[in-house]
């Protein structure tokens, strides 16, 4: 059962500009595997970007509850490329809270925008 959709746009260029005036943000806001390529290539502003929007999509899901941390809510991807959607923490427990036990996953880049749609599941 569906409990909630969260979906949200991220312009590239904004994203990359904020990365690049304040050094730390992307630590802040994704994991070490998060910032990597399988390969360990740093991830373009692009898949960053998507990744954002990915955890901006679950706080929406999730109805926004204050205090979730950004690591608690990482995008990984499979070998074969597919971006999964792990919850730990303060996102696991807020997702618990409302009865999600299961997370679908789109991200998408094109144009200048990064977007992300998640789909709740009960």
């Amino acid at each position: 059962m569906i409990v909630a959709v969260g979906i949200d746009v991220v312009p590239v260029e904004r994203f990359a500009g904020a990365l690049a005036r304040t050094p730390l943000l992307a630590d802040r806001l994704f994991t070490a595997a998060e910032r990597r390529t399988h390969s360990g290539n740093p991830r373009s502003p692009e898949s960053l970007a998507a990744r954002f929007a990915a955890k901006e999509a679950v706080a929406k899901a999730l109805g926004v509850p204050a205090g979730l941390s950004w690591h608690d809510c990482e995008i990984v991807t499979d070998p074969d490329g597919r971006p999964w959607l792990t919850v730990a923490g303060t996102v696991a427990a807020a997702a618990t809270e409302c009865g999600v036990n299961r997370w679908h996953l789109s991200l998408s880049h094109d144009g200048g925008i990064a977007s992300a749609m998640v789909v709740a599941e009960r």
